[in-house]
Order: structure tokens, then sequence, then C-alpha cells
């Protein structure tokens, strides 16, 4: 594990886990599995310790520059912070837990408006993404805009396939699916009639997934076989899977536009500082291995 010395100050373990934490949980948010995290973890490691250096610089700088930040400023984000975490009890129990007064925890607060100020400063000059250029990414990805396809499905699970076989000719033979699987079915569901409510694709186990796509709306499946024993599903209703115009999906596509464009001011920005900064590399020896073999991904299973 390496950190550095910036302008004389060393990055501490904290805060490249925190940009570690933050990575690990976008990537495995966006499809990335925790044996590809472990995998890929010295590329990461090493970007989290990019970002705690950006972080710092911009910590830095925003300092240096006395930015003038108000009572009010302060309050807007300890409101947010309160509406975060579920109330005014809760924030007070969570300062407590850590052994910080508010008044404390509000000056760290000022460090990070300062930072958002000194970003929307240096993100000034960058101007909304224009109709055009909204039209012409929408054109360049349209077959990716689509309503996402759901299905609303009841399932009976069991272990034995004679029993599963005998619930399924009761039901093609007329009987009530809900009452089955009340009666019958060894998956919590049951207890609702096996209703799975609305699912998307990949959300269920693959051989479930694919029977529950490729039925029929209102048709009884063949035995479905996964890990978790044999199936049965009913297939109620789906929806989606239609093609969004530029209409539905416009603000979407704006915001990802103005988001990619600040991105690239601020990395010209950070750069900028980097430059002008003293950055030292030095290889920390693990004095704390236990959180770095999988990224403190102990709490994303």
């Amino acid at each position: 594990m390496k950190t550095a010395v910036v302008n004389g100050q060393e990055i501490s373990h904290e805060a490249v886990h925190f940009e570690l934490d933050r990575l690990v949980r976008f990537y495995m948010s966006h499809g990335m599995t925790l044996d590809e995290v472990k995998k890929n973890m010295p590329k990461l490691e090493e970007k989290a310790l990019e970002q705690a250096i950006g972080a710092k610089l911009l910590l830095d700088e925003s300092m240096r520059l006395a930015l003038t930040v108000t009572a009010a400023d302060i309050d807007a984000e300890v409101a947010r912070v309160v509406t975060q975490v579920g109330g005014k009890e809760n924030y007070d129990k969570a300062l407590a837990a850590q052994g910080i007064s508010d008044a404390t925890f509000r000056k760290e607060l000022e460090k990070g408006v300062k930072v958002n100020m000194l970003v929307n400063q240096a993100c000034a000059h960058v101007s909304d993404p224009t109709e055009d250029e909204v039209e012409a990414f929408y054109k360049a990805h349209e077959a990716e805009y689509v309503e996402p396809h759901e299905v609303l499905c009841q399932h009976i699970l069991h272990k034995d396939f004679d029993t599963i076989k005998a619930i399924r000719e009761r039901i093609v033979a007329g009987g009530d699916f809900a009452k089955e699987a009340e009666a019958h079915s060894e998956c919590p569901s049951g207890k609702s009639g096996g209703s799975l409510g609305w699912f998307g694709r990949g959300m269920m186990v693959p051989e479930f997934d694919k029977a529950a796509f490729e039925m029929k709306k209102g048709e009884v499946s063949s035995i479905v076989q996964t890990q978790f024993g044999y199936h049965i599903i009913y297939k109620a209703d789906e929806r989606g899977g239609k093609k969004q115009d530029l209409v539905d999906v416009h603000d979407q596509i704006k915001d990802l536009l103005r988001h990619e464009a600040r991105g690239r001011a601020m990395d010209a920005y950070v750069a900028d500082l980097r430059a002008k900064a003293s950055i030292e590399y030095k290889e920390v020896a693990h004095a704390h291995a236990h959180g770095h073999d999988c990224g403190c991904g102990h709490h994303h299973h």
C-alpha cells in the first residue's frame, strides 16, 4: 500500500480508505463482482490514492483562498445531513457515538462547503450542454434507451420433485395458484400467494430469470430447477421494453453531459494544482493488513 506526502503533509490511511470504499461501492453498483474487485485491488488502491491526493489539494487550495462561508451555508449542510440520517435524534446519537460535538462537526462540514465552493468556481466557465449536443448523444446511444422490461410473477418452490410435479398438475387442472403457494411453497413469498412483485432482468437466478422472461403472460411454467430447488412460475403481467423517445430521457442526458463536462474541468483544475504542488510517494508497511485484502469489502457482501 502506497501513500503520499503532499506539500509536506502525509495523506492519512483513512483518507485513502474513504476513497477506496467509495470506488468499490461505485464499481459494485455498476455490476463489478467481488472477485473482480479483489483482482483489480492494486489498481483500485492506486486510483484511491490519486483521488485522495486530489481531495487534499482542493482542500488546501480552498483554505488558501480564504473563501467566506456563512452560518446559513453550514446550517443548510447540517440540515442535509440530518435528513440523510433520518432526523435530529439520529444525528445527535451519531455524533455522540463518534464522540464529537456539534461544533466540531460543523467545523468539518465547513471544509466540505469550502471545497464545494471551489469546485463551483473551477467549473463556472462550463456552459450547459446545448440541445444539439443532447440530441446528438441520444442519436448515438438510441439503442440503449429502452424502458426496463419487467415481469409480474408468482412462484411456488419445493425441494422435492414429486411434490412440485403434483402441485403443478393440480394447478394446470384448474387449481388456485395462490392457495397452493400458501399451503406448500418453501419460499417466504408463499405467505402472500407466491407473489414476487415486479422485477427486471438479472434480479433472479439465471434459470428462473430466463423462464420468467421467455414465458407468455398468463402461462404456468414447466418445472424450473435452480440452486434453491424446483419452481413453478405463473406470469401475471409484463411491462416496459418500449423504446424511449428523446423527450423521455432529455433531462437525464443533459445531467450526464453536464456532469461529464464538470468532471473534465475539475480534472484540468486538479492537474494544474498538482503541477504546482510537491508530491512524494512512499511505501507503507501493511500495519493493519486485515482490511486491505478485499479493500474493506467486508460490508459489501
